[in-house]
């Protein structure tokens, strides 16, 4: 038989065969994507909490902690999500709540709040100025700390948060997503080390100057990312009393070029990754290439297109690691422990714990468009964030059987104690014009420098420090807050005539639960061996204001 005279009649079957099986495939990309994006946070943390029992099967047994009792949950909740602890009064409300979804409730209140986004925009303020490389990025640390509070506030989502940081121009007093550019001092290689690390959760940096120890990047990959930027540049501000600088673009050949170029006040057209060889060389002339994707353009094309495309790959949902770097960090962030650690060292040659849960989490991020709200909803309705706290794990013992409790940044710590003593925490407007202060010299950034640290660096790597330890012990500001003929305490005094009474108070106020048995017997003796009641007061406030609970979320 001719086999030619068959094409007319199959052809179309198998055409029309195609067109079924495709439109199946797409149909089922679609349903999954739109059951994703449908899927409710309380409904995505049970198939979180199910798939985390298939990879880690521990996390169902009886070796995996039980759940946190309400105090616990409400302190740790409110400390995360709006770096201060609960009331006493807000406390009594939640425990005497029998409502079956309060834990639910509490987050959107919580979610709501201004606190919530000042929390987190100053949580990624010091993401973005703890590595800093130009000390004088301290300039417009306060307008980076209000461009991030507002974008919180407003619910924005994390790749249009991302995609402004990437492709910021203008005054950075003005501009607060220009905060990376700025704290890596203008510079090309600096500042995409931080986009891949902050966006990516990839440690590129490695590469710069000769292929990854570690991971499978290479040094040409490391130039091509950077051959995005070489067109930006960081001016100072004219006159210099200003005290800026401006995130500038060349995109033509300057007719005058500074003969040292290493602060970046003029860019270049394009970048050439140096020869290790003749540091002289001009180097090997680099295409802009994204390094996870194998994406390019074409070397010639303005830094506008340049800067807005590397953004649009780098937040795309067929780019994994952008949604993956964000989960990661927030869940390691709310849980004690991350999926990969440390948090912005991933990578597809680094170990993830449970790659599939992480995987699910991340699409289901990426299929509600990247909301941010969305995912703390859903993390902190798992089990495994809801669950009583335990020491950090042993490096043999399986993961995420515990909460993890977490040493509290400056800011949170801050917060505890405003809440504890009832002062008022609000940090005054943003100055601006020619001769205003750099910073908001506040009672909370002073504690912030004194007590803060990388959000970024392993929980387990952050220590206290002396000059810590003698500012809560003796530092004056405590004292004063915490003496007994003034403040809190003071009116404490005169309302609570009952020691009893006086005891579970403070505890309430310092730690949002009450105190044992044994923790009331211990106060009791020492009111009775104490000189005044007042004196003994204070020791009990000062003791818990120093313990260790106290310095921790739960």
């Amino acid at each position: 038989m001719n086999t030619r005279m068959l094409y007319p009649v199959l052809f179309p079957a198998v055409l029309i065969g195609l067109v079924v099986l495709l439109g199946l495939s797409l149909g089922t990309a679609l349903a999954a994507d739109s059951s994703a994006a449908s899927t409710s946070p309380a409904a995505m943390a049970a198939r979180v909490d199910q798939q985390l029992a298939v990879e880690i099967p521990v996390t169902a047994s009886p070796q995996a902690a039980p759940i946190a009792n309400d105090e616990t949950f409400l302190r740790r909740v409110s400390l995360d999500l709006i770096g201060r602890p609960p009331t006493p009064e807000q406390m009594t409300r939640f425990v005497l709540d029998s409502s079956p979804d309060k834990r639910a409730r509490q987050v959107e209140r919580l979610l709501a709040e201004d606190h919530y986004a000042e929390n987190w925009g100053r949580y990624w303020r010091d993401v973005i100025f703890y590595r800093r490389t130009e000390e004088r990025a301290l300039f417009a640390v306060d307008a980076c700390t209000d461009y991030l509070t507002e974008q919180f506030k407003n619910n924005t989502p994390w790749d249009q948060i991302a995609t402004a940081f990437i492709t910021a121009t203008g005054d950075v007093q003005e501009h607060g997503e220009a905060g990376i550019i700025l704290a890596q001092g203008g510079e090309t290689e600096g500042t995409v080390a931080e986009i891949s690390r902050i966006f990516l959760g990839i440690q590129i940096q490695c590469a710069q100057c000769h292929d990854h120890p570690t991971d499978r990047w290479k040094r040409e990959q490391f130039h091509q990312l950077a051959a995005f930027f070489p067109r930006v540049a960081l001016r100072p501000g004219m006159p210099i009393q200003q005290r800026t600088f401006t995130v500038t673009v060349t995109d033509s050949e300057p007719r005058f070029r500074p003969r040292n170029n290493n602060m970046r006040v003029i860019g270049t057209l394009e970048h050439h990754m140096p020869d290790l060889k003749d540091p002289t060389a001009k180097g090997t002339l680099m295409q802009p290439v994204l390094f996870v994707s194998g994406q390019k353009l074409e070397t010639g094309v303005n830094d506008s297109e340049r800067r807005s495309q590397l953004a649009q790959w780098i937040t795309a949902r067929e780019n994994s690691w952008f949604a993956q770097a964000l989960v990661n960090r927030l869940w390691s962030e709310l849980v004690g422990e991350g999926f990969y650690e440390p948090v912005d060292d991933m990578g597809p040659d680094r170990e993830c714990s449970a790659p599939q849960t992480l995987k699910l989490l991340a699409e289901a991020f990426a299929a509600n468009n990247y909301d941010l709200k969305w995912l703390f909803r859903t993390i902190t309705s798992t089990q495994t964030y809801q669950r009583a706290s335990r020491p950090r794990r042993n490096p043999d013992d399986p993961p995420f059987l515990a909460n993890v409790a977490q040493r509290l940044r400056g800011d949170q710590l801050f917060g505890q104690l405003a809440v504890l003593m009832n002062l008022d925490d609000r940090e005054p407007p943003r100055a601006t014009g020619p001769n205003a202060p750099l910073f908001r010299r506040s009672p909370r950034q002073q504690f912030n420098t004194l007590f803060g640290f990388d959000p970024s660096a392993p929980r387990d790597e952050v220590s206290g420090s002396i000059p810590q330890a003698l500012a809560l012990m003796n530092g004056p500001n405590i004292s004063q807050a915490i003496g007994a003929q003034r403040g809190l305490l003071g009116r404490l005094l005169n309302a609570t005539r009952d020691n009893d009474q006086l005891i579970v108070e403070l505890y309430l106020r310092a730690l949002s639960r009450e105190p044992s048995v044994q923790e009331v017997e211990v106060c009791q003796k020492h009111f009775q061996e104490a000189p005044t009641r007042g004196e003994a007061s204070e020791d009990i406030l000062w003791s818990l204001v120093n313990s260790t609970e106290f310095l921790h979320r739960p």
